[in-house]
């Protein structure tokens, strides 16, 4: 699959995730959630969904079990909101926790965006 595409997939996945989880789940083990990543592998088969669960290890681990829970009744929203032909399965892991977090995701994707393949 094209990069681009591949790239901008996951954005919109993130961002229709993102809103599922916030406003649509009644689950109270997911509140806090915050999808701050999804990486689509290239064959569109599966989607790491990258989350961060604000509160105790405990409530982390619940709010994993949740989202695992309800994957299917998200994977089958995407679907009526994106149009895609294949939807990736959903596998959600926690996020990687390091300081300045999401400001060093959003640093990562400006600099894989801004350098030309091939260059060092």
């Amino acid at each position: 699959m094209d990069e681009l595409r591949s790239r901008r997939v996951a954005e919109t996945m993130r961002e229709e995730l993102s809103e599922l989880i916030r406003f649509e789940l009644d689950d109270p083990r997911v509140e806090g959630v915050e999808v701050t990543e999804v990486i689509v592998s290239p064959d569109m088969r599966r989607a790491e969904v990258l989350v961060v669960v604000s509160g105790t290890d405990e409530q982390q681990e619940q709010a994993l079990e949740g989202l695992q829970a309800a994957r299917h009744y998200l994977r089958r929203n995407l679907m009526q909101r994106l149009e895609l032909f294949r939807m990736p399965e959903l596998r959600f892991r926690p996020a990687a926790e390091l300081p300045g977090g999401e400001a060093l995701s959003r640093l990562r994707r400006r600099i894989r965006r801004g350098r030309p393949k091939g260059s060092a």
